[in-house]
């Protein structure tokens, strides 16, 4: 069952001219290293920074708190699955509201999609509750 969405558009030129202007204290105060080191190894720095600010406000209008309630921004990172998907971890308050959210016997998915086309960068990201599977049973 689906517990919360969230969506965001970001301007991409408004992330560039943030960096520029406060560079290191505004990367380590949003991203976390993980997301960092990602995008310092893109062609376009920029836009994957923008892409993971709005996976942040998106995942935090799904979490319903919005930047407030305990969840700050390195509370949640971008992380990609083996697979390649992109997913969210929580951290901290954001983790901890999260848990609030999951109804017993449940764990939480995480689904993100990003995407950008200069100048905008865009997230939508979904949570689900998803029943936990019962332990196996032991032969006896």
């Amino acid at each position: 069952m689906i517990i919360g969405m969230g969506s965001d558009l970001c301007d991409v030129r408004r992330i560039a001219k943030t960096i520029e202007r406060h560079g290191e204290r505004f990367l380590n105060r949003l991203y976390t290293p993980l997301e960092r080191a990602k995008a310092e190894r893109r062609a376009n720095v920029a836009e994957t920074y923008a892409k993971r600010f709005a996976a942040k406000e998106a995942c935090s209008k799904a979490l319903g708190t919005g930047m407030r309630a305990g969840v700050f921004w390195r509370d949640m990172g971008v992380v990609n699955l083996p697979s390649g998907r992109p997913t969210m971890k929580l951290t901290g308050g954001a983790l901890k509201r999260l848990q609030s959210m999951l109804p017993p016997g449940h764990e939480a998915r995480i689904d993100v999609s990003l995407t950008d086309e200069g100048p905008l960068a865009q997230a939508i990201v979904i949570i689900t509750a998803v029943p936990v599977p019962p332990p196996p049973s032991e032969s006896r």
